[in-house]
């Protein structure tokens, strides 16, 4: 088996140039919800959904965003079972990444992301969303959820 590419945290925190954003995903089977930080990594914002289609397009639009918005890593939620294990999803999800590591030399970087749907769907029913409205942006709500909880994990790494 292929070794897994992706980086700790902790690890490709080194490798962040200052003034450069991170994104967030949360890659699904039909969708890739996309998150973006500010340039100094504070607040992670939902950008947009991909709808999937083929791989090589699903990545080449990905990473083209990342290009226009000059990102120096990704962080891509990892669906863990509640306990912890992996299921399907989950390696359905490393999968992704293990091929567009193929593709790029950003950093990618797992971020556990338990719960980040319902988290996502929790903040938009209390404000209100309606069902239709909520289904058009709880992909890209989730992605931003991923991404701030590695942005606050970030910001408690002690630089070398």
């Amino acid at each position: 088996m292929a070794r897994d590419p992706a980086l700790s945290l902790e690890s490709a925190s080194r490798l962040f140039p200052a003034g450069r954003p991170l994104l967030g995903l949360d890659v699904g089977a039909k969708t890739i919800g996309i998150a973006v930080s500010d340039i100094s990594r504070v607040i992670a914002t939902a950008r947009l959904t991909i709808t999937r289609t083929k791989f090589r397009q699903d990545a080449a639009e990905l990473l083209a965003l990342a290009t226009g918005l000059n990102a120096c890593g990704l962080v891509v939620g990892l669906p863990l079972n509640l306990d912890g294990s992996e299921g399907p999803r989950a390696q359905s999800t490393r999968a992704f990444v293990r091929n567009l590591a193929a593709l790029t030399t950003l950093p990618l970087i797992y971020w556990d992301e338990r719960l980040s749907t319902a988290a996502a769907e929790r903040v938009l029913l209390e404000a209100d969303a309606s069902r239709k409205r909520r289904a058009e942006v709880i992909d890209k709500a989730a992605a931003a959820y991923i991404l701030q909880g590695a942005l606050d994990r970030l910001a408690h790494i002690k630089p070398l």
